[in-house]
């Protein structure tokens, strides 16, 4: 009986395998990856004549060195190409006010030629010619902070 069960565990970590790459697939998490690449290393384990547990226990200890050891290498792998674009790119730019900002007032800044309607973000009076970093960006309007004013 145990002969049939031995059989059949290739089939089993093969299974285990597709499952863990269709999770995968929807997450991009970079994780459950380690696990099918684990449950194929399983597949060809699995044909010698290893208990189930310790096929078990060696697919918990293969899995998680691939996590922990080569998932940081590949997130900055595939992280390293995207710049930020749009709205992303303006926050912690520099800005000079050429519309006084006040407490109760929006006023404009320069970033990079183009003209933005600015607030404070802290709340401050930024006169004109002010230099400025912008904080964030809500709707059409940069947030920004006085570095050094004029």
């Amino acid at each position: 009986m145990s002969e049939i069960i031995l059989s059949h565990l290739p089939w089993f970590w093969l299974a285990v395998m597709v499952i863990c790459i269709f999770i995968e697939s929807f997450t991009m998490a970079l994780t459950t990856v380690w696990f099918g690449i684990g449950a194929l290393i399983m597949v060809f384990i699995s044909l010698s004549p290893l208990s189930f547990k310790l096929q078990l226990l060696l697919f918990a200890v293969i899995s998680c060195v691939l996590l922990f050891f080569t998932r940081p290498f590949a997130v900055k792998k595939f992280k390293s190409g995207k710049e930020k674009t749009n709205v992303d790119a303006v926050i912690g730019m520099d800005a000079v006010v050429i519309k006084p900002i006040s407490k109760f007032a929006k006023g404009e800044v320069k970033i990079n030629g183009i003209i933005w309607t600015a607030q404070s973000d802290d709340g401050t009076d930024i006169p004109e010619g002010a230099e400025c970093l912008v904080t964030a960006v809500e709707g059409a309007t940069a947030k920004v902070i006085a570095v050094r004013n004029v």
